[in-house]
């Protein structure tokens, strides 16, 4: 209601209790009693001038309160009356009106009840002195009704006390937590801080340090926000640290108050105002020294806390300095890494993490096959390679991603650490798996290049187009991506099971030597024979098929004359079309081959980027797959490439190369990766490998391993291919189906080829909870594979009203592992600081992000011993 702010007059009061009169009685009542309480005697000359009509006034003298009584119990007993009381009693019982007043009306004239009416704030004596308290801060409408707005229902002191520092700290909650962290983000100069500097203006100092000192412990008389800061992060800390992490801090730490501080500092970490959380922690690091203090812990001490924004940096150190001392325990990283990727900070450090994670799994590797490769049959070797082996060039690729990302967010302190990292990776990488690889791959095809060109058993590039397209029922999409090699398209096939309605299946077949565009461009398009023509002008030979040239701009009349409805298109050209300028030129045609170049592209230019072009290429060509699906209705599409590649990050030794001086005089043409010559060469260090394109007047060399030949050019030594390691001769071929609604296919295996995230299920059986800090166990139930893709999920506890009683935990469910104890989670939660009734039920939620679907809720039992103490704020 609208009363006079400051000065009020009779006729002001005696309006409003006539609108008091003037309203409609409440059910089942004939009649209003309305008593006016004036224990300071305000209105006590003025009392007699007041009259309502159809009110009786009465003045309570102090020896007429049994006539009184006897008038309105007996006497009238319909009448209304308003009683004006100047008197207070100490003692209930000395009040002979009492029961009148108890069904009857109170009234204030004073400018306390009055903004208490208006406030909607009951006439308590304790809610009234609250309000005198901090009548400079009530004082003016605008404030009382921003303190009404932050609480509904103010009808207890602890409340109102909420609400006026909630009002005063700008904060939108008025939870103790909320309002602590509203003032501390303002920074820790109280003479700066603004927010705190408005309890100072309106003398509510008290009333917050007050509430910091029962919800923190905090009680220095010297009161400092820094120190403040350094009480709550200690205390809190104390509940997932080591207590040496804090020998000689006990002034900064109130082991009462460790859960309530606990609570804070998680809330705080994990809200919008994590920012400001960083830039206190940081300075609470640096006072303390926190970060000498934390590095006398173990990796595993650290894992599970998140106080420190430190903890990742000290966590990397120790971890990526056991790895520069050759001491690798994979099983170490990939806990560590796995528990802090659901951590605050992990998305700072994250490049460093899957760094040493895909370390970690190049060791588990290489233990798997330290005694390395023996074996002498090429098609084994190759099928290892396909299906196991080339994993090991996916972790190498993984790995110098994050490298390179990393740069991009540098960390002066773990830099040269990751470099350290980089050099085992180096050593894993080049020197033993392609080594040890290379030596045995190479020794098993010898024979066979030498005297076939080729290897037995193994499905040939070059006939792709007879045995895939020739024949083919239906319109069929070609997707040439040059230097695709064989690890990247498993990584496709991968998503594209995963994210598109297909049946996918992924094959290699060895490339044509040499390994490069023309040559593999050639052999994937239709013919009888190849055959090749040296041009001593460009000096270089030409690629021919049935004698015709295979140069880009003639491949399209090498289609037509094979199947006349066939066309090329460049993947650019057609990323760029209009939708009906894309119909339109594959309109009629059965044949469409697209040809794709960014990894190759990417080599001559910047060849440390090559393996961030991979990821590139992985997303340009989904969305080719995509574009045939939805604007062209296309169900039949090959991915495959002309050639693979090798890579090694850093510079290659005197080791890995081989001078060109034994048969310099014979080079027809040649490459890092082979040697075209002229018949009559024997190069001492080379591969023989017989030409089968008509012409035997030259001979086909490659150098072993990962040898590459010393050319005039002084670039381009890193990013290799022509040769015939497993990395550039083994092409992939993705058959890719998509699968319509209505397809007999689909409808068959329907549960087989749905996309559906992972599910994470409850592993532990006991239901009930006997301890504020506690784990549970969470199970992946399927592997993320083909159609089951990764997902995330919160995991938390909440009341019966749905109310959050616990921090939240996140579980990244993204595993591949086909065992079940590899897709097992432990989560540690802390329950909030508050009581809790073992007779009540409460839940365990389990919640996908980003789905709509209702999140599972499984009941629990929650019986604590000891109940937490509120220490008399939560009134």
């Amino acid at each position: 209601m609208s009363l006079l702010e400051h000065n009020i007059d009779l006729g002001t009061v005696i309006q409003e209790i006539n609108k008091r009169f003037m309203s409609p009685l409440p059910e089942f009542y004939k009649r209003r009693i309305i008593v006016w309480y004036d224990e300071e005697q305000e209105f006590a000359e003025q009392i007699a001038d007041i009259e309502i009509p159809g009110v009786k006034t009465l003045i309570l003298t102090g020896t007429n309160n049994f006539q009184i009584k006897k008038l309105i119990s007996i006497e009238e007993p319909t009448t209304n009356f308003l009683i004006y009381n100047p008197h207070s009693y100490d003692n209930p019982e000395d009040n002979w009106l009492i029961d009148i007043e108890l069904y009857s009306e109170e009234f204030r004239a004073d400018l306390t009840a009055i903004w208490m009416d208006e406030m909607g704030i009951p006439q308590t004596v304790a809610l009234r002195n609250q309000v005198k308290r901090y009548s400079k801060y009530l004082n003016a409408k605008s404030r009382r009704e921003n303190v009404v707005k932050r609480m509904d229902n103010i009808d207890s002191a602890s409340k109102l006390q909420l609400a006026i520092m909630a009002s005063l700290g700008e904060s939108q909650k008025t939870d103790i937590v909320s309002i602590i962290k509203s003032v501390l983000n303002h920074g820790l100069d109280m003479n700066d801080n603004v927010i705190y500097q408005e309890f100072v203006k309106y003398d509510a100092t008290e009333l917050f340090w007050g509430m910091v000192g029962s919800f923190t412990g905090y009680t220095d008389v010297d009161r400092s926000f820094t120190r403040l800061a350094a009480h709550i992060l200690s205390t809190a800390g104390t509940r997932t640290l080591q207590p040496e992490v804090f020998d000689g801090l006990d002034a900064y730490i109130s082991t009462p108050h460790e859960a309530y501080c606990y609570d804070l500092v998680s809330d705080w970490i994990h809200s919008e105002d994590s920012d400001k959380y960083v830039e206190i922690a940081q300075t609470v690091e640096e006072e303390m020294h926190m970060e000498n203090r934390l590095g006398k812990q173990t990796v595993e001490a650290l894992a599970d806390t998140e106080v420190y924004p430190c903890i990742d940096q000290i966590i990397l150190k120790k971890l990526m300095t056991d790895i520069g001392n050759h001491i690798i325990n994979s099983d170490q990283i990939l806990d560590i890494a796995e528990k802090r990727r659901t951590a605050a900070w992990f998305s700072e450090y994250k490049d460093y993490y899957a760094g040493i994670v895909a370390l970690a799994k190049m060791q588990e590797f290489y233990k798997e096959h330290a005694s390395g490769f023996h074996n002498v049959e090429p098609k084994k070797i190759w099928d290892e390679y396909t299906n196991e082996y080339y994993k090991m060039d996916t972790y190498y690729r993984q790995f110098h991603m994050n490298y390179e990302n990393s740069k991009k967010s540098y960390v002066s302190a773990l830099h040269d650490l990751f470099a350290g990292v980089c050099d085992k990776v180096e050593g894993l990488y080049t020197q033993w798996f392609l080594g040890e690889l290379g030596k045995n791959w190479t020794d098993a095809i010898s024979d066979n290049l030498r005297d076939l060109g080729y290897i037995e058993g193994i499905p040939r590039q070059e006939d792709f187009y007879s045995r895939k397209i020739k024949n083919a029922d239906n319109k069929v999409y070609v997707i040439i991506s040059d230097a695709m090699r064989y690890e990247v398209a498993s990584s496709l096939k991968e998503q594209l099971s995963r994210e598109m309605q297909s049946k996918v299946t992924l094959s290699g077949m060895q490339g044509v030597f040499p390994t490069i565009t023309k040559f593999g461009m050639a052999a994937l398009l239709p013919h009888t024979a190849m055959s090749i023509e040296y041009k001593d002008d460009s000096k270089a030979f030409k690629v021919l098929a049935d004698g015709q040239s295979t140069d880009s701009t003639y491949r399209e009349k090498l289609l037509k004359q094979a199947n006349e409805n066939s066309v090329v298109i460049k993947a650019k050209d057609l990323v760029s079309m209009k939708r009906a300028e894309r119909s339109e030129l594959v309109k009629g045609k059965e044949v469409v081959y697209i040809y794709h170049d960014t990894i190759d592209e990417t080599s001559h230019t910047s060849e440390e980027k090559v393996f961030i072009a991979c990821d590139e290429t992985i997303d340009e060509l989904k969305n080719i797959v995509k574009i045939i699906v939805n604007d062209f209705s296309g169900v039949n599409i090959f991915i495959t490439a002309d050639h693979g590649f090798l890579y090694n990050y850093s510079p290659l030794t005197e080791e890995t190369k081989t001078e060109k001086s034994d048969f310099v005089n014979r080079i027809a043409e040649y490459g890092r990766r082979f040697a075209l010559l002229k018949k009559g060469a024997d190069p001492e260090y080379l591969v023989p490998v017989k030409l089968n394109y008509g012409n035997e007047d030259y001979e086909g060399y490659a150098p072993r391993d990962i040898i590459r030949i010393k050319t005039s050019a002084g670039s381009g030594m890193n990013f290799v291919h022509g040769g015939i390691s497993l990395q550039e001769i083994c092409v992939p071929l993705i058959e890719y189906k998509h699968l319509r609604n209505s397809s007999k296919e689909y409808i068959r295996n329907k549960e087989k080829y749905d996309t559906k995230p992972v599910k994470v299920e409850l592993l532990s059986a006991n239901h009930k909870v006997s301890n504020n800090i506690f784990s549970l166990n969470f199970y992946q139930k399927d592997a993320v594979g083909d159609n089951r893709e990764p997902a995330n999920y919160d995991v938390y506890f909440v009341d019966a009203s749905g109310k959050k009683i616990s921090d939240v935990q996140k579980i990244i469910a993204d595993k591949r592992g086909d065992s079940a104890q590899e897709r097992t989670f432990r989560c540690m939660f802390n329950l909030k600081s508050q009581a809790y009734d073992s007779k009540e039920t409460y839940y365990l939620v389990i919640e996908q992000e980003g789905s709509t679907d209702l999140p599972e809720r499984i009941e629990f039992q929650i019986d604590i011993a000891f109940a937490a103490d509120d220490f008399g704020f939560f009134g």
